[in-house]
């Protein structure tokens, strides 16, 4: 499966802003995965994000609404989140906003 190319733009840009580096990339998962040093932080699969998120995080981030549990097997991944909607095609950053907010407001 191919990855929104404008979306992994919009992203990187943003985890650049917020951690004052460019990302690591890595295909995975038939994607693409950033990671900020050598941890996943989110990736894209197909037109969706995700983002790893911390515990505390997790049950308000999932609430919000298109937001979900990533699977990749059938089996719900531990705090890998499905972005909502609104990250993909809303405001630049927002994507990196949910990432940042799902690890305790840090990317570094």
């Amino acid at each position: 499966m191919a990855f929104d190319t404008d979306l992994a733009l919009r992203v990187r840009e943003g985890l650049r802003t917020v951690s004052g580096a460019l990302p690591d990339e890595k295909r995975m998962f038939g994607g693409l995965c950033f990671m900020i040093a050598g941890n996943m932080c989110c990736g894209i699969l197909g037109d969706r994000m995700m983002a790893r998120v911390g515990p505390q995080s997790h049950e308000r981030l999932s609430a919000e609404p298109g937001a979900g549990e990533m699977d990749f097997t059938g089996r719900p991944i531990n705090r890998l989140l499905k972005s909502p909607l609104r990250t993909q095609r809303g405001l630049k950053g927002a994507a990196v906003v949910f990432c940042r907010d799902g690890q305790g407001g840090s990317l570094s």
